[in-house]
């Protein structure tokens, strides 16, 4: 079986380095969610390398900052699941009072309609880029 994350990008590519990239998901009430997506196929965090580890969580990190800078969440949540595709990726999730799950994960119970969000998908790359530039 082929891993999606291995033959497709799995987003728009926001930003990229030989080892991972960033993408934007296209998740309906969710414009401003990103992944970061290592490039190698590797099941768990700690089948990689420990400087390969701090790289992924750098730019983890990084695409946090930048969304800060660019959407001023309440919060962001943070998530490395891959039960549904086993490769490694974080989710990485900007969070409002006013979308369509908070306070619940946004794979929980709906609380409301989707919001309809401010999504300037050009500052927030930009933002993420500037933060990532600090590496």
């Amino acid at each position: 079986m082929t891993c999606e994350l291995c033959a497709t990008p799995g987003g728009t590519v926001l930003w990229e380095d030989p080892r991972c990239r960033v993408i934007q998901v296209e998740e309906p009430g969710y414009p401003q969610f990103c992944r970061v997506i290592w490039k190698a196929h590797v099941r768990e965090m700690t089948d990689l390398a420990p400087a390969d580890r701090l790289h992924c969580m750098n730019v983890v990190f990084a695409v946090e900052r930048g969304m800060r800078d660019a959407l001023s969440p309440v919060k962001i949540n943070l998530a490395s699941l891959g039960n549904m595709v086993a490769h490694v990726h974080w989710h990485v999730i900007p969070r409002f009072a006013d979308d369509p799950h908070f306070p619940q994960p946004i794979w929980g119970i709906r609380q409301r309609e989707d919001r309809v969000a401010p999504a300037d998908a050009d500052a927030l790359a930009k933002a993420i880029r500037l933060e990532l530039m600090k590496l």
